[in-house]
């Protein structure tokens, strides 16, 4: 009995090789410094959703998916030939807002720590 679906292993694969044309083969500085941080494949193999996050601002971002769709066709026609599939998936790109949101708690919470005092406690008033 396998553990993970084709799907997810046709993703997993997908995630590898993406990473790897980003970093050797993309010439675009809108996608310097994109990451790869996962694939989720329909059952049927016919879509890859890809989530991508960007360091930098909001605009960044932008830029990033921008730079993800016009590179489309490169990386499904070199994905093709990488992976041997009979049908390549459809590639849809998106952002990945799970590591701002990250950010932002933990940055909450280190001002919570700081109001609070050394000890998480609330100083008593005399």
């Amino acid at each position: 009995m396998t553990l993970f679906s084709r799907a997810d292993r046709v993703a997993g694969q997908i995630q590898k090789i993406l990473s790897e044309i980003l970093i050797k083969d993309i010439k675009d500085p809108r996608l310097d410094m994109a990451t790869i941080t996962g694939v989720k494949m329909s059952r049927d193999l016919k879509l890859a959703r890809i989530y991508f996050t960007i360091s930098g601002s909001n605009k960044s971002a932008e830029d990033a998916s921008k730079g993800f769709k016009s590179a489309a066709g490169y990386l499904k026609r070199t994905l093709a030939s990488q992976l041997g599939l009979r049908y390549m998936p459809d590639l849809a790109f998106f952002y990945d807002e799970s590591f701002d949101y990250g950010a932002k708690i933990d940055t909450l919470l280190k001002t919570l720590k700081n109001d609070d005092g050394p000890d998480n406690s609330i100083p008593e008033k005399e």
